[in-house]
């Protein structure tokens, strides 16, 4: 992701970094004007963060992406890392996106694509992994929120693993657990451990994009909210 904006010239006065997690020094690192606006669902993964981004303290916002706290044309470039694929229609999160981004603003974002973790839903069935949108389809949401010029693409990462467990372990400590709302709750039992097999290798389908905000939309009428910021 950053090094994507090698190739992108913009001076952004203000970054929305949309589901941050903990604040990262890295967008205040390469635009030490901006201010940047760390927000996260998650109340616990703000206050983890680092309280200053060189010199200057992060606005830290606790919101959802489909219904971002933040006025209409507010920020210039809107930053979202591997957090679209929780949402089961990123749609309404790309329409928050152009509503709060300045006219001919920049999106940048990275999600997981439907090849992820393909091998673990061979073993454990399709109900017990988490389902992933095909870029082509998050393309179209873009325009269909009002964005131009999408620019879409993937690339594919395999991590080979010792077993099964030590798989399960990594998605459970990166948080990458499955959201759907129809999960089987009960134990896999002994049968599932060998499918998944030992040696295992886990694919993930990294889908990347970026689409500048058009002239053309015009932002919903909303009922005006006031938030204060994290103590």
């Amino acid at each position: 992701m950053l090094e994507r904006l090698d190739y992108v010239k913009i001076a952004p006065r203000r970054i929305l970094d949309a589901a941050s997690g903990p604040p990262r020094l890295a967008l205040g690192k390469r635009y030490p004007d901006a201010e940047v606006i760390a927000l996260d669902f998650a109340v616990e993964m703000l206050r983890a963060g680092k309280k200053k981004l060189f010199g200057k303290t992060p606005a830290r916002v606790c919101g959802e992406l489909e219904r971002l706290p933040i006025a209409a044309d507010a920020v210039d470039f809107a930053w979202c890392n591997m957090a679209l694929h929780w949402l089961s229609d990123p749609l309404p999160a790309f329409r928050e996106f152009a509503r709060v981004l300045a006219p001919e603003g920049l999106l940048m974002f990275s999600a997981l694509g439907p090849d992820s973790l393909k091998e673990l839903r061979a073993a454990a069935g399709a109900a017990r992994v988490h389902a992933f949108i095909d870029m082509h389809d998050l393309g179209d949401m873009l325009v269909g929120a009002g964005f131009s010029n999408p620019v879409m693409d993937m690339e594919i990462i395999e991590v080979d693993y010792t077993g099964g467990g030590s798989l399960l372990a990594d998605l459970r400590l990166s948080g990458q657990t499955s959201a759907r709302a129809d999960r089987q709750r009960g134990l896999s039992g002994r049968g599932f451990g060998k499918r998944l097999g030992a040696p295992s290798r886990a694919t993930f389908e990294v889908v990347y994009g970026h689409a500048w905000k058009s002239r053309k939309v015009e932002p919903e009428a909303k009922t005006v909210r006031v938030f204060k910021r994290m103590p």
